[in-house]
């Protein structure tokens, strides 16, 4: 599975690339852990992915707001993929529009009574151009908690690319975050509110969402719903995160992103935005042209540092020591494997995102 330049030392024991059609089985594995609309656990589903997804780094899906891209991060000491994170590069087409649930607020005030009442409700909406969707996150269990900090990684590669190609991408991203779910995955929220207008069950739902909408614009009402008639644990839910995703949230909230009150209309989960040119890593990732290797590493901060290819994997980042000079020279300078890996030298021009995790 590796796509890859001689072994590497523990400093560069991983590798960000694009995901290949290769890579099916390891990716249907990781899935399993997530097992989301944007990643199924399901192997149909993830080898279109992975088809769909190379079309894209190789330029060959003409509609540009259709592509997703996948990226998979690779332990290349054990060929093993042990983690995945994509873009989606517009929500919402003719056939599939983007669908949200907006959470207002509405206050009510009788005189006669002296009373003053704050209600929620929710208002679904739909959009036929809606944001960039960053989705597919997710880092095998085993490898959490390391101290590269691999799910940071994984996901801000994402914000590189966006970067490298910023017309394919809207103005406006969107992080969609678990919600808390109960203990055998079903939605609170689902519960009390969409399968009484669906007669479906969460699992059912999310299922047939997968590949088709339709029924929820056909089945659920389009004027608002008052929350606060749904029952206390559905209330509850609406707009917060799940403990899986406060991690995510952190990472986000810390580059630019925030709630925009809005969410799921199934599970109830928040959606998270940021204007894609004020995204703090955006802004930070520039191209740079490669200078003479590092000869001391000690002490220098790192970086993602990328490069792209007409053959395959097309899209490859390794995670490097770098010393870069002032601007407007921008020369930087990494370690000399990391040079191999990505079989860049002297003079060639790389693009890259310095990191703080």
């Amino acid at each position: 599975m590796r796509v890859g330049c001689g072994r590497p030392s523990v400093m560069h024991a991983y590798e960000i690339r694009a995901a290949l059609p290769a890579d099916e089985d390891e990716l249907f594995r990781v899935a399993h852990h997530l097992n989301t609309v944007n990643l199924p656990a399901d192997r149909q589903a993830v080898r279109a992915l992975l088809h769909a997804s190379e079309r894209a780094f190789r330029s060959e899906e003409h509609d540009v707001p259709g592509r997703t891209y996948v990226f998979v991060l690779v332990d290349l000491e054990t060929d093993r993929l042990v983690g995945s994170s994509m873009i989606i590069a517009q929500l919402g087409r003719k056939n599939a529009p983007y669908i949200y649930v907006d959470v207002l607020d509405e206050e009510r005030f009788s005189a006669t009574l002296d009373r003053h009442i704050k209600h929620t409700k929710l208002q679904i909406g739909y959009s036929y151009e809606g944001p960039t969707e960053l989705g597919g996150l997710i880092v095998d269990p085993a490898y959490r908690g390391r101290p590269e900090k691999l799910g940071v990684l994984i996901s801000y590669v994402r914000f590189l690319f966006i970067k490298m190609h910023r017309n394919n991408f809207r103005d406006e991203l969107l992080a969609e975050l678990l919600p808390p779910l109960e203990p055998d995955g079903g939605s609170h929220l689902w519960n009390a509110l969409g399968y009484h207008f669906t007669h479906m069950t969460y699992q059912e739902a999310d299922r047939l969402s997968k590949t088709n909408k339709e029924f929820v614009f056909g089945l659920f009402p389009q004027g608002p719903v008052y929350a606060t008639l749904l029952p206390k644990q559905a209330q509850e839910v609406i707009g917060k995160v799940g403990v899986q995703t406060k991690g995510v949230e952190k990472m986000l909230t810390r580059i630019g992103f925030h709630y925009a009150h809005r969410i799921d209309p199934f599970d109830g989960g928040p959606h998270f935005t940021c204007e894609t040119d004020e995204a703090t890593i955006v802004r930070s990732t520039h191209r740079a042209s490669m200078s003479e290797p590092l000869m001391d590493e000690a002490g220098l901060a790192r970086a993602l540092v990328a490069v792209e290819a007409s053959g395959p994997p097309h899209f490859r980042c390794v995670y490097t020591p770098f010393s870069e000079s002032a601007q407007p020279a921008a020369d930087v300078r990494i370690t000399a494997q990391a040079m191999r890996h990505l079989d860049v030298r002297v003079g060639d021009s790389v693009w890259m995102l310095p990191v703080v995790a």
